[in-house]
């Protein structure tokens, strides 16, 4: 295997995860998590 083509593999692989951890975080499952952990400097506790 050429490095060249592992470089490239490497650079789609990355893409990829990428890709999915913004798909991740952007999702409506998740959005409540966040948004509570968003709040969590305000608590007065």
């Amino acid at each position: 295997m050429d490095v060249n083509t592992l470089r490239s593999v490497t650079t789609v692989l990355s893409l990829l995860v990428f890709l999915g951890i913004v798909c991740w975080a952007w999702s409506k499952r998740r959005s409540a998590d966040f948004e509570q952990a968003a709040q969590l400097p305000f608590d007065q506790d």
